[in-house]
């Protein structure tokens, strides 16, 4: 792979056409014209056109989760009835994380770990916490 790069030298490539430049030969300037003139077109025929197509419109399907001729009052009762469900929904998540706390409570003294301690220095740092102040026995670490 080195050989391959050794071989491509930009400095001898414009020495070399430096030197085939300066030989006199005959209608250089009109096969240097001709060169050009070819390779313009050639990358002319390839550039597009700058022609802006519209875009198209696109197709929007509403769908609709309720009816749209409902009443002020069903509109509330869909609510309320929403709102129980997400009391409900909050309190069977709560009544989960006291069984998951249970648990853990349990296997810590089963473990042999002041659980109570734990849970009084944990309420104590979420009230400093609260407050902004910071808690005792925090800098004894």
């Amino acid at each position: 792979m080195r050989k391959f790069f050794a071989r491509l030298n930009p400095l001898a490539g414009a020495r070399d056409f430096a030197h085939e430049f300066s030989r006199p030969t005959p209608h250089k300037w009109q096969i240097m014209g001709v060169s050009i003139a070819a390779t313009f077109f050639i990358f002319m025929a390839f550039i597009p056109d700058d022609q802006p197509i519209k875009p198209r419109s696109p197709d929007i399907t509403y769908i609709t989760s309720f009816a749209p001729d409902r009443t002020d009052e069903e509109i509330m009762a869909s609510n309320i009835a929403n709102q129980e469900r997400q009391d409900r929904l909050r309190a069977e998540a709560a009544e989960r994380a006291e069984f998951r706390k249970e648990i853990y409570r349990t296997l810590g003294r089963a473990s042999g770990i002041d659980v109570d301690e734990m849970e009084r220095e944990i309420e104590e740092e979420k009230a400093a916490e609260a407050t902004g102040t910071t808690p005792a026995g925090a800098g004894d670490q």
